[in-house]
């Protein structure tokens, strides 16, 4: 609701080559209590001082010598981008009025003035003025926590995952009940610990240990994303990501594979610029998986499927500093890589399995 103060606060134009129309004008308008009143005698002055000032309402004279009223309309619509112009004309010309209706002219006045009409005229158009601003500032605002809520979408989804999020309507509406999943023949999942990371934190102050779970973890975020991997998640002082989903990739592996040295190498930048001497374990296993989107309000892309096992129990059943990576991710990388045979060991609800060591990129 526009309150009385804000329609006496609005900025006002008188545009007159008549002195006494301006003074009339002004008499009238000051006497209903308005306050902020600005006139001039010039046309040619309008649209600059309306650029500069941005009035709530221009009262304009039609008929003046140096440029009409219509020209000085004609202006004013380029300033305007909102293709609301806030004039209220004034003229003695009775066939002028719808004209000056069509040019985009709010309302008319008559000459001579009737004060009554002048006024209501004034109040009803700054009412409408006043209100489309207050609704274009919640609608503003509006949009404004939409981005905010889109931009923390994409910080904890696959952007491809809000892409359709944001075509449910329930979403927004926080009743979020269709279900978002999707199947993936071939993934290369990707769990990495920091070894021994518990014991570090001991005598650690929480601000410290959180800097440092953020520094490790960020520098791997940004490999994520350069071999394009798909961030799941961290547990701890685990990380897990993903390479295949929610896009399919045909070198899932090799994206997993590099991502998984370039941890090593970040690792070993992180040790020496901070004087620590962390290790990280990491594990790939590769084959089909279901990811989709969990939670009404809170929501969490994830991944299921035996090769999300696989690829954990190849982390905690690795070695510190080492690489261990499945028989069939071996097989998807071929001879880009240098590969060391570790042999069949037994792993925890899977039995003997056949598993290898990555060491490096082979650049031969």
């Amino acid at each position: 609701m526009i309150k009385e103060s804000d329609l006496l606060n609005a900025k006002l134009l008188i545009v007159d080559d008549q002195v006494a129309n301006v003074m009339l004008l002004e008499r009238m308008l000051k006497g209903a209590g308005y306050n902020s009143i600005t006139s001039t005698q010039n046309p040619t002055e309008v649209c600059e001082l309306h650029h500069q000032n941005n009035y709530d309402l221009i009262l304009l004279d039609l008929q003046m010598p140096i440029m009409s009223g219509f020209q000085v309309m004609e202006g004013l619509s380029k300033i305007e981008t909102g293709g609301y112009i806030p004039v209220l004309v004034i003229t003695a010309q009775p066939e002028e009025k719808l004209r000056a209706l069509k040019a985009g002219a709010r309302d008319f006045v008559s000459k001579p003035f009737d004060l009554a009409e002048v006024l209501a005229r004034v109040k009803n158009l700054l009412e409408v003025r006043l209100l489309n601003v207050e609704t274009q500032k919640l609608y503003d605002q509006v949009l404004s926590e939409k981005k905010v809520s889109e931009r923390l979408l994409h910080n904890v989804l696959p952007h491809s995952i809000v892409d359709r999020l944001k075509r449910r309507p329930e979403v927004m509406l926080n009743d979020f009940t269709q279900v978002v999943a999707d199947s993936f023949p071939e993934v290369s999942v990707l769990f990495a610990d920091i070894v021994n990371f518990t014991k570090f934190s001991e005598g650690l102050s929480p601000v410290v240990l959180v800097n440092v779970l953020n520094d490790i973890f960020t520098r791997f975020d940004a490999i994520a994303d350069s071999r394009g991997l798909e961030k799941i998640k961290t547990i701890g002082d685990s990380y897990m990501a993903v390479a295949g989903l929610p896009l399919p990739s045909h070198n899932h592996a090799e994206g997993a594979a590099n991502m998984a040295i370039d941890m090593q190498e970040a690792m070993k930048h992180f040790n020496e610029k901070s004087n620590h001497k962390l290790d990280i374990r990491i594990g790939i296993s590769s084959g089909a998986a279901v990811a989709g989107v969990i939670g009404k309000k809170k929501f969490l892309y994830d991944v299921w499927g035996d090769v999300v096992n696989t690829a954990s129990r190849m982390e905690s059943q690795g070695i510190p500093g080492r690489i261990q990576i499945t028989d069939t991710t071996r097989l998807k990388l071929g001879d880009q890589f240098t590969l060391e045979k570790r042999g069949p060991i037994e792993i925890r609800g899977k039995g003997p399995m056949n598993t290898w060591f990555l060491n490096s990129r082979d650049f031969s």
